[in-house]
C-alpha cells in the first residue's frame, strides 16, 4: 500500500480567510459620515432661517396693512370733523357779518358770536394739528 504524502504536506486551498477591514477604510468611512452630518446640519439651519424669514415677512406685511387701514380710518374721521367745523365757522362768520351790519348802539350781541367763533377756531386749529401729525 502506498500512500500519497504530497497531499498532506500542501496547504489547503479551501481554508477560510477572514479579512478585517483596514484602518484606512474605517477612518475614511468616519470622515465621510462626519462630513455628511455637518453638511446636513448646515442645510437644515439654512432651511430654518429661510422659513423664519418668510414667516416674519408675512407678519410684517399683515401688521403694515393693519396700520395703514387704521391710519386711513382715523384720517377720514378727522377730515369729516374738520369739514363740519369749517362749515360751522363759515356759518358763524355769515351770522357775525349779519349781526355787525344790523347792530345798533343799544344791542351788542356780537361779543357772544366772537366768543363762539374763537372757540370754533381753536377746535379747528387743534384738529388741523392732529391731521398734520397723522400725515
Amino acid at each position: 500500500m502506498s500512500y500519497n504524502t504530497e497531499l498532506a504536506t500542501e496547504p489547503s486551498r479551501t481554508r477560510r480567510t477572514s479579512r478585517k477591514p483596514s484602518a484606512k477604510l474605517i477612518v475614511l468611512i468616519w470622515i465621510l459620515l462626519i462630513g455628511a452630518g455637518g453638511a446636513s446640519a448646515y442645510l437644515y439651519s439654512n432651511h430654518l432661517k429661510e422659513s423664519m424669514m418668510q414667516q416674519l415677512d408675512a407678519n410684517w406685511q399683515a401688521k403694515t396693512e393693519e396700520l395703514k387701514a387704521d391710519y386711513t380710518a382715523q384720517l377720514s374721521v378727522l377730515s369729516t370733523e374738520v369739514n363740519n367745523l369749517q362749515s360751522k365757522v363759515e356759518t358763524f362768520n355769515e351770522l357775525l357779518e349779519f349781526t355787525k351790519d344790523n347792530t345798533t348802539d343799544k344791542t351788542d350781541n356780537s361779543n357772544k358770536l366772537y366768543t363762539q367763533l374763537s372757540e370754533v377756531k381753536k377746535q379747528l386749529a387743534e384738529l388741523q394739528k392732529k391731521m398734520d401729525l397723522l400725515k
